[in-house]
């Protein structure tokens, strides 16, 4: 986080949690708020991280585009 009112630092705490709430908590029932807490971090590390495609990633998971990114370096080293 920086400046207040910087626009840029917030973007991308601010797009998640839109599809966080878009597209997860307001299509849930939450018994008790530990209940909630739990199946948002499991949403979170099983499928937001593992299998949901992100345009800004190539339509690849945020894991996959590490991943490929890492694999890139690598190539590079060795070439």
């Amino acid at each position: 986080m920086g400046w207040v009112g910087s626009c840029f630092d917030n973007a991308v705490s601010e797009a998640f949690n839109s599809v966080l709430k878009v597209e997860y908590v307001h299509r849930q029932a939450f018994a008790t708020r530990i209940e909630a807490r739990i199946r948002i971090a499991t949403w979170t590390t099983d499928f937001y991280n593992n299998r949901r495609l992100h345009s800004v990633c190539g339509f690849k998971s945020p894991i996959d585009y590490e991943h490929d990114y890492w694999a890139s370096l690598d190539e590079e080293l060795a070439a």
